[in-house]
């Protein structure tokens, strides 16, 4: 976390920098710092995935039920990464519209989920 923190924070203070100077350069800055914040927690969820395999073989749940996890859990991170990009270039009105895009995705995503869990509930009326 260190690390990610200390990225963060010196990418930042570059970015202000170059801001002076160039504006769309401290973009590219901080795309390519959230990048590099990304490639460093790919670690991380390599071992949540490795984690959710293990529950998956010790406990009866169906597997279909962990990949839409997974799923919700990339869809939510690409949207939120997209979105404060945008936001970071002064796009508001775009960011807006990549968070409410990701937040009907994962609502598509996980209709069959709702609708397994409806029929167990219907089941025990």
């Amino acid at each position: 976390m260190v690390q990610v923190a200390v990225l963060g924070v010196v990418g930042v203070l570059l970015a202000q920098q170059l801001k002076a100077l160039k504006s769309e350069f401290s973009i590219y800055l901080c795309l390519g710092v959230s990048l590099l914040i990304f490639l460093n927690l790919t670690g991380q969820l390599s071992l949540i995935m490795d984690t959710l395999t293990e529950i998956q073989k010790s406990l009866p749940l169906n597997i279909g039920y962990l990949q839409t996890l997974m799923k919700i859990i990339g869809i939510t991170y690409i949207a939120e990464f997209a979105s404060d990009l945008c936001k970071d270039a002064g796009y508001q009105t775009i960011a807006g519209q990549i968070q409410m895009s990701g937040k009907l995705t994962v609502l598509a995503v996980s209709m069959p989920i709702l609708s397994a869990l409806l029929d167990t509930i219907q089941s025990f009326l």
